[in-house]
């Protein structure tokens, strides 16, 4: 962010491996940790010391309660499977309380464990039950001891973790479980099979993570008291140590690791690639299938493409989400050893020509793409969501707002998170987080370039994902153009954008991609498409209003501009929308994304406020604007047009005021009753020659009658007859038309599309929807702002 003042639902078919997972938790004995319900009386009686412990564990307070807070179970939080799309029937979640110390960073493993944490909630966290500050002199411990369920004999065991920031280290029963796993954001596993007693285990992870006095890839995330306090901008609190769910899982000793799932719905199939472990020689067949019945099946080599008919594919769409099931299963010969559950999407996303301009396409047809920035904080978890429902709630919020897309801002969320935006229908453009502002050297970059990937591999296969954004403002930038190429030569499938804000903050343009992408605050600013890269606004906004008894901080958020209060709010935002869908989509803007769905810390941008508590924009009013964005996008989006080269005269459409022509009089714009009597003067001063913009053809300027060379202009917010020859000028002496009433129009600046000429008192004036001005009157503001382009007075 700038630093400036219906198919077949995948939920229910998870709703069986969910149920398995309940029984094998059941069977399963946790010592000194997680304690859980169990069905039979010995395994109860092993698991109560642990249960005890558990009521011993408290949170701590959140300094704010989202409605969730309460809800997050002690021995069981986030119960719910975490990959679902690569499901298996057995698995253990390992969630719940765990020992915990910490160390200074280079210390082994400690002696004693002296405190408890909820895993996995970070331990800056107030529901992790630590709740204080982590640095880069600290190393994070976490010891549990576990019993595999006896039905999982003969079969290996797969210890997963969703993410660990930053370096995780894993023994069992003290020997290592492979390489220390270096990266935040993405998942990873070890076969502990070996490492194994045959009774009770037990499991030590540590993690060490330096925030942004390392060089690693770190996001928002900054060292600092975990306390509401004043200040913090942009960034906000670190997140150290385990934020996803840990679990275990019993698989074949080969077994299917990865599906890659690429629709290709002109061709009516799927592109798979099914990918494993110790499969040499196998053979995966693929099944897709709705509502319980097969649509198509095939077989192919493991790790290597091949495609399974999709006949009559039914489309996904953020208005039609709807999701075919897959299932596949690994063969040796003609046995199956291991099956996995999952979903596909049949989408396509790309970048077309669409009225002489470039257009991301969705399923072959530009669909404007409206969304919002979403940072993914929470106060009370942090890095974590408290519960899946809070993780679906901000989601669909946004459907609820109108929005079809999502922009997750320099974070990677969990698998369910990217399942749940297939599910509701959002179209996502998914950041690589940042490294710290700074330069990266060598080693900084390899790491960041081997995660991205990762992510990528880990998340090729949503539906949902249509984009990937490689760098933002510059942050921490290199090699823009280079990573760019890489990133879309390693994901074809999806748009690429090279860096988010190239018009700010020293960022560096590199060039390609598939879009141009600005940030202005407020916006929505000028953003044009190039003959290769489609335009898009990938951050505007920032709109500001802190609801008392619901601010992190009380009295120190802040915003890009504050709002006095929510009837200003509303009529602001739906006039930034409307300014969109009026001026600058049909200019070529393709994709705009909003500061912000909630506020974050001290940050006051939001729809809502940090604690999810309070929606603060009008719903039905909000979401009938992205409505009519949306719409308008998939109708004619040829710009309104005047005639070029002619005099004309502007007349005023507001009832009761009809006789009234927009002039100049001292070198200020006025209106003024005209009529056929009117002296020469007065119909020379009313009379305009339309000309192509100073600024930009698409648009254009007004040139007065009997003064060669002055042009009607805004200037701090007053419309004047002037001259000028700076950049500057010609943008304040540029006007784009928008579609009016009975064949009016009105007359947005080139570069503050959002205001509109307006008179006001006799008087012109540049006036904002929800702006806080005498002449932003909401009071027949379309009324005013409507000019019919009429005869000249002058000819």
């Amino acid at each position: 962010m700038r630093r400036v003042p219906a198919g077949r639902r995948p939920f229910a078919r998870m709703g069986r491996p969910a149920r398995w997972a309940i029984t094998a938790l059941a069977a399963l004995t946790l010592v000194g940790g997680t304690a859980l319900t169990a069905t039979a009386p010995a395994a109860a009686a092993a698991t109560a010391p642990a249960a005890a412990a558990a009521r011993a564990w408290t949170p701590k307070p959140s300094p704010m309660t989202t409605p969730w807070t309460n809800q997050v179970p002690t021995d069981t939080p986030l119960p719910e499977y975490p990959r679902p799309q690569l499901t298996r029937p057995d698995w253990a979640n390992l969630n719940g309380i765990w020992d915990f110390a910490v160390t200074s960073a280079d210390a082994g493993r400690p002696a004693s464990f002296t405190e408890r944490i909820r895993v996995p909630f970070v331990a800056e966290s107030a529901l992790s039950g630590i709740q204080r500050k982590i640095t880069q002199n600290d190393k994070l411990w976490y010891q549990r001891t576990f019993t595999v369920p006896s039905d999982w004999n003969g079969r290996r065991v797969q210890l997963n973790f969703g993410a660990g920031d930053w370096r995780t280290t894993v023994w069992v029963n003290g020997r290592q479980a492979g390489a220390a796993h270096s990266g935040g954001y993405d998942a990873f596993s070890y076969d502990i099979t070996d490492l194994l007693n045959g009774g009770t285990n037990t499991l030590v992870v540590s993690v060490w993570d330096p925030t942004e006095t390392g060089s690693q890839a770190v996001g928002k995330q900054r060292i600092r008291d975990v306390a509401p306090h004043a200040g913090g901008g942009i960034f906000y609190t670190a997140a150290s140590g385990l934020w996803q769910t840990v679990w275990l899982e019993p698989t074949a000793p080969a077994y299917v690791s990865r599906l890659d799932l690429v629709p290709d719905p002109a061709n009516s199939r799927l592109k798979v690639t099914v990918r494993g472990t110790g499969t040499s020689g196998h053979q995966a067949r693929v099944t897709v299938s709705t509502g319980g019945t097969t649509v198509g099946t095939a077989t192919g080599a493991v790790g290597t493409e091949f495609t399974v008919p999709v006949p009559n594919p039914h489309l996904w769409s953020p208005d039609d989400p709807f999701l075919y099931d897959v299932r596949a299963d690994l063969l040796s010969g003609t046995t199956t050893v291991d099956s996995v559950g999952s979903y596909t999407g049949m989408r396509t996303i790309g970048l077309a020509s669409v009225g002489g301009m470039q257009r991301p396409v969705l399923n072959g047809k530009f669909v404007f793409q409206t969304g919002t920035l979403d940072q993914g904080y929470w106060p009370d978890g942090i890095y974590t969501a408290p519960t899946d429902a809070a993780l679906r709630h901000d989601l669909q919020k946004h459907k609820d707002l109108g929005f079809n897309m999502v922009r997750k801002h320099i974070k990677v969320e969990p698998q369910r998170w990217f399942y749940w935006a297939d599910r509701l229908g959002l179209l996502v453009w998914q950041d690589m987080p940042a490294m710290d502002l700074r330069t990266p050297d060598t080693a900084a970059r390899t790491q960041w370039e081997a995660e991205y990937d990762r992510v990528i591999d880990q998340h090729r296969s949503s539906p949902s994902l249509v984009m990937w954004v490689d760098q933002n403002e510059g942050w921490g930038q290199y090699d823009q153009a280079r990573i760019a190429a890489e990133v879309k030569a390693y994901d074809p499938t999806r748009l690429v954008n090279n860096m988010s804000g190239v018009n700010c903050c020293g960022s560096v343009d590199g060039g390609n991609g598939d879009v141009v992408d600005h940030h202005v605050y407020v916006g929505p600013g000028t953003t044009v498409p190039s003959d290769t890269r489609a335009a898009v606004l990938g951050e505007f906004g920032g709109l500001g209003f802190k609801v008392a008894g619901h601010e992190w901080y009380p009295g120190g958020g802040f915003s890009y501009e504050d709002q006095p209060d929510l009837a200003h709010l509303n009529n602001r935002f739906v006039g930034l929308l409307d300014a969109i869908r009026e001026v600058r989509m049909p200019r070529g803007l393709s994709a705009s994304v909003y500061t912000e769905i909630t506020d974050v810390e001290n940050e006051a941008n939001g729809l809502l406020t940090y604690d999810r508590q309070v929606v603060k924009v009008d719903e039905a009013r909000v979401r009938a604007a992205n409505r009519a964005l949306i719409d308008a996008s998939q109708a004619s989006t040829t710009p309104v047009t005047l005639p070029v080269d002619q005099y004309k005269s502007l007349r005023v459409t507001t009832p009761g005021y009809t006789d009234r022509y927009l002039r100049h009089r001292d070198g200020a714009g006025f209106t003024e009753v005209v009529t056929g009597g009117s002296d020469a003067l007065l119909r020379n001063d009313a009379t305009w020659r339309i000309v192509p913009g100073l600024a930009g053809s698409g648009c254009y300027s007004f040139a007065s009658r009997n003064y060669p060379g002055q042009y009607l202009r805004h200037r701090e917010y007053r419309v004047y007859k002037e001259s000028g020859s700076t950049d500057l000028f010609r943008a304040d002496a540029t006007f784009c038309p928008v579609r009016g009433a009975n064949g009016a129009v009105r007359l947005s600046a080139y570069d503050f599309p959002e205001q509109y000429l307006r008179h006001y008192n006799a008087e012109l004036w540049l006036a904002t929807p929800g702006g806080t001005h005498t002449w932003d009157n909401p009071a027949l503001f379309t009324e005013d702002t409507t000019w019919s382009v009429e005869a000249p007075w002058a000819p």
